[in-house]
């Protein structure tokens, strides 16, 4: 994730938080459906706050919550009560609470009296917009001040903000208020055992609250609702014996199609965000590997995200915004909000996996043969990130890539764990950059196979060669130099004095599945990322517990991240640890299981045996992009499969645990048609196959198995 800097960590939501995402917009409120100023809560619509106060009371009390439930990502349902003021616990008046986000919320407010008499109310929406940025929300640093001008008009109410030269307002109306400078209020005689309700909304004047909630067709969808139908109709169906695992992935697809947004240049492209709620944006290597994830589910995704980052790929040296030529950005921000993001613009190119992965998902969308016309449009483009590899990436001309933040305010570390405190040595001590991460040359690794097998599937042997023998080079020299013989695992990184960092890390299970780590090497790899130090019972730690920086309530040096576990995963079916693997998936997805069927972006790393459900960590994204994709990736992974079109192949070798049961996916995206696929333990069976494709039962070979089937299936066109 993005801003992990010393000084902007989020604060805490408040006890009970309630989050809604829906494209660009999320709500986060506390547990009765207010939402508090001086929390970091708030309606959000493209990177600002356009609600930062949202309080019900009725005959001056506030809601006493009874409960918050989440339908769908956009909507919930709260229920509470009026406190009764002669201090009697049960109390006549509920009040129910129905919200939507949109491009702002739209809320349905009912008080029930479930008394025997009649009862007057007074009811009071309190509103405020402070039309702050995410950022300085997040952080609680506002800073700007808004000069507000606030309009009551009848049942409506408009704020007004002035910051310099730009202007915002929103407006907030509901039937029957009457609307004063500060509140919308309502005076409301409610029968024996009889209700009152209203309809209230809260959007950006230049939006229409009726395009965004309206329920105008004839079987009542919202356009959210529809939107989510249109992404249901078109994705895998998937049924299970073990109804736990079919509901996780359900709120998996559920999470998935809500992060959804669209580029705003190009808005017929729909690409994955980060997570909610602080990360509704495009994130170079967060909606990359989301995109690499759920790539069976749908690749549009992919493609919609390779497209975007393409036409904001570097061009020039910016030692501020962190751009290169060729470089992949780490983050955009909209609007005014840019002017307080990492680099002072709206995008920020302080990644160093987001170039070489880049070039891994357009191999993974090649290879299943998705979108051809797409790639080969993209092809320059991942040549001019592989440049960026070999130039700016490898600042020193040691073979591997490394950063260093040019600045003072950019990210201190670039690599997923990019906070502050993110690499360190056995001993505690903070590595000193510039770094060169393990898991990058990974990336790097995977990104020169990548592009070698699009060129082989082109006909250009030549280029193809040059590439895998660069892959083959880079693997030699990793393991000469980033494995400890004497630790029995790889170093995490190597130092701004080629140093190897000491620590043992979550980092290096990535390399197991880019198939850089030597065979021989494997099985000590594993036997570490499995003992009591690494795995909590719940999954593989970031840091290992006999560390000098372990701490299991950190973000990266001791927590449990889903998506690291489901890459890890990946990687020990490569190199042939099933045992292992199976053993990683079922706790992940029974820690789902027990967090509402939905995977948080991290969670902390205490033992299985000490806390018997999963520690959340307190500001974790949820949901969040790859660690919604980490159920699909780990059942995907599981059931071995892959596929290269252009060799004609579909590779399916299950190794499902019993535990399973009996697996059904219908309308799975394959090439240029759908198959349905039927899986129980290390059996399996695929219908509508297209024309020209075989089913290997089998796991797919990886480069030098299939180097000689290319040379004899293509000239060389060189």
């Amino acid at each position: 994730m993005a801003g992990w800097n010393a000084d902007t960590a989020a604060g805490p939501l408040g006890a009970g938080t309630v989050t809604l995402v829906e494209g660009s917009s999320f709500c986060i409120s506390s547990a009765n459906g207010d939402i508090h100023p001086e929390l970091p809560q708030g309606v959000f619509h493209l990177d600002t706050r356009i609600l930062s106060k949202w309080e019900l009371t009725v005959n001056g009390q506030v809601i006493e919550p009874l409960a918050a439930e989440t339908r769908e990502p956009y909507r919930a349902s709260f229920v509470g009560r009026v406190p009764r003021p002669d201090g009697h616990a049960d109390s006549p008046l509920l009040v129910e609470r129905l919200r939507e986000v949109g491009n702002g919320i739209r809320e349905e407010i009912t008080v029930r009296n479930y008394s025997n008499q009649a009862t007057q109310c007074r009811i009071l929406l309190s509103a405020e917009s402070d039309f702050a940025d995410l950022f300085e929300v997040k952080e609680a640093r506002i800073t700007r001040q808004w000069t507000e001008t606030h309009l009551p008009d009848g049942d409506s109410l408009e704020i007004r903000g002035k910051w310099e030269e730009i202007r915002k307002s929103v407006v907030i109306r509901a039937d029957g208020a009457g609307a004063g400078a500060r509140a919308l209020g309502f005076t409301a005689k409610i029968p024996a055992f009889g209700s009152w309700s209203t309809r209230a909304s809260v959007v950006p004047k230049q939006q229409s609250a009726g395009a965004a909630f309206t329920h105008q067709d004839p079987v009542g969808l919202s356009p959210s609702d529809q939107r989510r139908q249109d992404w249901v109709a078109r994705i895998p169906v998937v049924q299970l014996s073990n109804r736990s695992i079919e509901d996780t992935l359900r709120r998996s697809y559920e999470d998935l199609g809500a992060l959804r947004i669209q580029d705003p240049d190009h808005p017929e492209r729909v690409v994955v965000a980060a997570g909610a709620p602080w990360f509704m944006t495009l994130f170079g290597r967060d909606s990359l590997w989301a995109s690499e994830m759920a790539l069976p589910v749908d690749p549009s995704l992919a493609l919609g995200t390779l497209r975007t980052l393409a036409d904001r790929q570097g061009t020039v040296v910016d030692p501020a915004t962190e751009e290169e030529p060729g470089k992949i950005l780490h983050e955009v921000r909209l609007g005014v909000s840019g002017g307080l993001a990492l680099g002072g613009k709206s995008a920020y190119y302080g990644s160093v996996d987001a170039t070489p992965l880049f070039v891994v998902v357009l191999g993974s969308v090649s290879r299943w043969g998705f979108g051809k016309d797409a790639i080969s449009g993209l092809l320059p483009h991942a040549d001019r990130a592989l440049e960026w590899i070999r130039t700016y990436g490898d600042r020193d001309g040691d073979g591997f890539v490394e950063y260093g933040r040019p600045n003072e305010h950019g990210l201190i570390n670039q690599g997923w764990k990019d906070s502050w405190d993110g690499i360190n040595f056995a001993d505690g001590t903070l590595a000193e950059p510039p770094l060169a991460l393990c898991e990058v040359q990974a990336y790097v690794h995977g990104a020169y196979v990548a592009r070698a097998w699009m060129a082989y599937d082109d006909g250009d042997l030549t280029l193809a060669e040059s590439l895998r023998e660069r892959a083959e080079d880079l693997k030699k020299r990793f393991n000469e130099q980033f494995w400890m013989p004497d630790k029995g695992y790889y170093a995490v990184a190597l130092d701004r004095d080629k140093r190897p960092v000491d620590a043992c890390a979550s980092n290096m299970g990535h390399c197991l599945w880019f198939g850089l780590i030597d065979d021989d090497k494997a099985p000590a790899v594993v036997e570490r990322l499995m003992s009591p130090e690494m795995f909590s019972g719940w999954g593989v730690r970031t840091l290992a517990k006999d560390m000098g920086a372990y701490n299991p309530a950190s973000y990266h040096n001791g927590s449990v991240w889903p998506h690291d576990n489901a890459l890890i995963v990946s990687g020990l079916l490569r190199y042939g640890f099933v045992e292992e693997a199976q053993r990683i998936a079922t706790a992940m997805l029974e820690a789902a299981e027990i967090s509402g069927d939905r995977l948080p972006e991290l969670f902390c790393g205490f033992d299985r045996t000490q806390f018997r459900e999963p520690v959340p960590y307190p500001t974790a994204c949820s949901p969040q992009a790859w660690a919604a994709t980490t159920p699909i990736h780990l059942v995907m992974s599981l059931l071995r499969y892959d596929t290269h079109i252009s060799l004609g192949g579909i590779w399916l070798d299950p190794v499902l645990p019993p535990s399973f049961g009996d697996l059904h996916i219908r309308n799975a995206p394959m090439g240029s048609g759908r198959i349905t696929i039927d899986a129980a333990g290390t059996q399996a069976t695929v219908k509508g196959i297209p024309e020209g494709l075989t089913v290997h039962h089998g796991q797919r070979p990886w480069m030098t198995d299939l180097v000689e089937r290319a040379h004899h299936r293509t000239p060389d066109k060189t």
